[in-house]
């Protein structure tokens, strides 16, 4: 949906106008393909649950052709030698009206649809008692799904031409269609046209462009309309001052009626026609479309975390405390969004994995405020004094923690990341730019507005900046000047693909392939409860077992036998490497490289702990791996040779987690060896910086300078 129509969401009543143009074809024939077009739309959005009320033009057009064909009939070769006399309009009018109707009637009737017809004139309007019964008329077809269709009654109308009096209630039907939207209190008007929408010159011009978003400050004096309408009264200009007119209370778009299913894209929130917006949803029009550069956004980041880093640590603190109330106050909103998402991924087939990732469950919301109100209390990272040096005499030196500065996250489609991500950074004082997956752009995009509209002007909420264009990627990846850590979290394939792009330091891992080994001296019920944990408690995790090592000896044995038949009982499809599968009569596994994140693993035998340990290191991922046994020496040499992130002894791999090992929360989890390793909570956002203190001192060639380099205590 693009944020300018974003409005549409809100839209139940609607009234669409279709105009003389659209009407009738270049002969003054019935448009019939055109208007069965209109009416299937009409049709599919009255089954969706709109209250739709058509206003058409028409008639005269209609009555004309028909009384053109009766008077040829009817004329002699000396009548048409005469010159001709124009006929009159309102028998036009009158003769049209029923056919216009006629054709409505049986078109609609096609596909079970009632309507209605409804025939007004300008001094109608002036009653308060026919504008009364008119609301109430209208209100109870609309209640019963019938679809009113009004036309200005042209056949006894008592106005002149240029059909514009005094009375400025209504002067053609753009402007009756504008009334009837402000009276009926309808939320959208969709004014049909023969063109797109309103053009900056005229249409037929290859240099003339569509106006997306009329703003009358800045179009009114950019425009020339040309002539009108080649049929009817009115023309671009006619429907420009209707719409200009309803705009004050309800939006107007104007688009073509020879688009297929354009009525239809205006409701799905595509950027067809003009629009004519209401004061209000300008302001959030040009605040969603100003356009600001990746720089622009980078550098932005950086200012703003600046003067968070300037505010106190209850300060900050209080900005964590808005989000997690924020969060909480809007869930309804979130939830519907990402609700959105997730019915979008499963229509477009995605993998459950994936759709799971997504779904932001019943207390999760609850879920991340509290972990969010955890991050809040826990002590002010920044600042820290970690260490303190006596230079010399007088001369003391400081080591303290530090922000990094901009911090660019590409992660995966799991909205809660972003919750996490962004509370992390607020409390370690860093800039955040966050590109989530396009699959869960509605979720990111509401808890985005909602995280910043928590976060204090005196800051600003440029400190956390949402990328929604994966091509503006790129154009970040060059900013190592203003970038100061990326951190993807997502494929090999993107994480390499990051690495090979950019001079800014990558931090993060590409694969989660964790291990469980049973050494032969484990507990096998220990085993068991650990190995059905770290697979099945969430599979599609990165912390989640995807290779299940077992030690020889207990390749027969009744408990791997009875762990087996359990994770194949709770649903977990299990592949067999070279041993395994033959011993097991298992389905060969294509690879000890693969990262399953569903319900499915990998199993194998090997002959003992040094054995496991290079499976380990020849097929892992260096993420997180857990042995199980009994054997403390076995044990000692497992934890100590296993170049992993995490290692761990009975436990599950499933622990490996920021939030679990009481960070409060993680960015990611690193596999690399420099700065933060594992589960990166807010001490992996900090660096450090070293603070001086003298009085007067200079090195002036070291000459009379004594060094002590003096521990002091903190």
């Amino acid at each position: 949906m693009d944020p300018t129509r974003a409005f549409v969401r809100d839209v139940k009543r609607l009234i669409v106008k279709v105009g003389t143009a659209v009407v009738t074809r270049s002969d003054g024939r019935l448009a019939v393909g055109r208007l069965g077009s209109l009416v299937e739309q009409l049709q599919e959005l009255n089954v969706q649950g709109y209250e739709v009320i058509l206003v058409t033009s028409g008639a005269v057009g209609v009555g004309r052709q028909r009384l053109r064909y009766r008077k040829l009939l009817n004329s002699s070769f000396a009548d048409l030698q005469k010159p001709q006399v124009e006929l009159d309009g309102k028998a036009c009018a009158a003769v049209g009206q029923s056919g216009l109707m006629a054709l409505y009637d049986a078109l609609f009737t096609q596909l079970d649809v009632a309507s209605s017809q409804l025939l007004v004139t300008d001094n109608d309007f002036k009653d308060p008692e026919f504008r009364n019964q008119l609301s109430h008329t209208v209100n109870s077809l609309l209640a019963l799904r019938v679809i009113p269709v009004f036309n200005e009654n042209d056949a006894v109308s008592t106005r002149k031409a240029p059909y514009e009096d005094s009375s400025g209630i209504f002067w053609d039907n753009d402007s009756l269609a504008a009334l009837l939207a402000l009276e009926l209190k309808a939320d959208l008007l969709v004014l049909l046209s023969d063109v797109e929408g309103l053009y900056n010159g005229p249409p037929s011009d290859s240099k003339s462009e569509l106006i997306d978003t009329y703003i009358k400050e800045k179009h009114d004096e950019q425009i020339t309309f040309g002539d009108k309408s080649r049929v009817g009264r009115g023309g671009m200009q006619a429907k420009v001052k209707a719409a200009v007119c309803a705009a004050t209370q309800i939006p107007v778009v104007i688009t073509s009626g020879f688009t297929r299913d354009n009525i239809l894209k205006v409701l799905e929130g595509k950027k067809v026609g003009t629009l004519f917006p209401t004061k209000g949803m300008l302001k959030e029009i040009v605040a969603s479309t100003r356009e600001i550069s990746p720089r622009d956004m980078a550098v932005s980041a950086r200012d703003c975390s600046r003067r968070l880093q300037s505010i106190s640590s209850e300060e900050r603190k209080k900005i964590l405390l808005d989000i997690a109330n924020a969060l909480e106050t809007n869930e309804a909103k979130i939830r519907a969004e990402n609700e959105a998402d997730v019915a979008a991924a499963q229509q477009a087939g995605y993998e459950k994995a994936l759709v799971s990732r997504l779904t932001l469950k019943p207390g999760k919301i609850s879920s991340l405020a509290k972990s969010i109100r955890v991050l809040a209390n826990m002590d002010d990272p920044i600042g820290q004094i970690l260490k303190r040096t006596e230079v010399a005499d007088g001369l003391v030196l400081e080591k303290t923690s530090s922000p990094l500065g901009v911090l660019l996250i590409v992660f995966e489609s799991r909205p809660d990341a972003l919750v996490q991500i962004a509370s992390l950074a607020i409390r370690s004082g860093n800039g955040l730019l966050l590109k989530g997956g396009k699959e869960a752009m509605r979720s990111n995009t509401i808890l985005h507005k909602v995280i910043t509209g928590a976060i204090p002007a005196s800051v600003g909420e440029g400190l956390i900046g949402l990328v929604k264009s994966r091509d503006e990627i790129a154009d970040l990846l060059k900013l190592d000047d203003v970038i100061d850590l990326v951190i993807p979290r997502g494929s090999n394939k993107l994480v390499s693909q990051i690495k090979a792009s950019t001079k800014i330091p990558v931090l993060g891992h590409a694969d989660g392939i964790c291990h469980v080994y049973i050494d032969k001296s484990a507990d096998m019920s220990m085993a068991k409860k650990i190995v059905l944990d770290a697979k099945i408690d969430y599979p599609a995790a990165c912390n989640a077992m995807e290779t299940l090592l077992v030690h020889r000896n207990l390749l027969k044995s009744a408990g791997i036998q009875d762990i087996i038949f359990e994770l194949e009982t709770k649903g977990v499809r299990i592949f067999g490497g070279s041993v395994a599968s033959e011993e097991l009569n298992l389905p060969k596994a294509e690879s000890f490289h693969h990262e399953y994140s569903s319900m499915a693993c990998t199993i194998e035998f090997v002959d003992d702990v040094h054995a496991a340990i290079d499976h380990i290191h020849c097929y892992g991922s260096a993420h997180t791996d857990c042995i199980v046994t009994s054997d403390d020496e076995v044990a000692d040499i497992f934890l100590k040779q296993v170049d992993s992130a995490a290692v761990f002894h009975n436990a599950s791999t499933r622990f490996s987690d920021g939030a679990r090992f009481g960070l409060g929360a993680e960015v990611g989890i690193s596999t690399g060896r420099i700065h933060a390793r594992g589960p990166v909570g807010v001490e992996g956002l900090l660096t450090t910086r070293w603070i001086l203190k003298g009085n007067g001192q200079v090195v002036n060639g070291d000459d009379g300078v004594v060094y002590t380099h003096k521990n002091l205590p903190l």
